[in-house]
């Protein structure tokens, strides 16, 4: 992530390590890979997130496109990772993004 995130801001990357009890999941069976953001006005954004590698490394990412970022104020995020062995849900991440000039 960018060290301060911007409204409007268009590739921005989130890169979220899927860990279960502080171990890595491999994610390459992933069927899929839910991305959700909760914008400042409680609308909630549901993105699908790609493998940073071949997933072994549990490493899964977004880019940011346009309308993701579109508030300013505070944004939860929370990615499930659906594996033939369960879901799995992250912690919910937040962070802040500012106003523009």
């Amino acid at each position: 992530m960018a060290s301060e995130i911007h409204v409007n801001d268009i590739g921005t990357k989130f890169l979220v390590t899927i860990k279960d009890d502080g171990s890595v999941v491999d994610v390459s069976a992933a069927s899929a890979i839910l991305i959700k953001f909760r914008k400042p006005d409680d609308v909630v954004l549901t993105q699908n997130g790609v493998l940073d590698s071949d997933g072994t490394d549990g490493k899964i990412y977004y880019t940011t496109q346009g309308g993701d970022l579109d508030q300013a104020g505070t944004y939860k995020m929370q990615v499930t990772v659906h594996l033939p062995a369960g879901t799995y849900y992250t912690d919910i991440y937040t962070f802040k993004v500012h106003c523009n000039l």
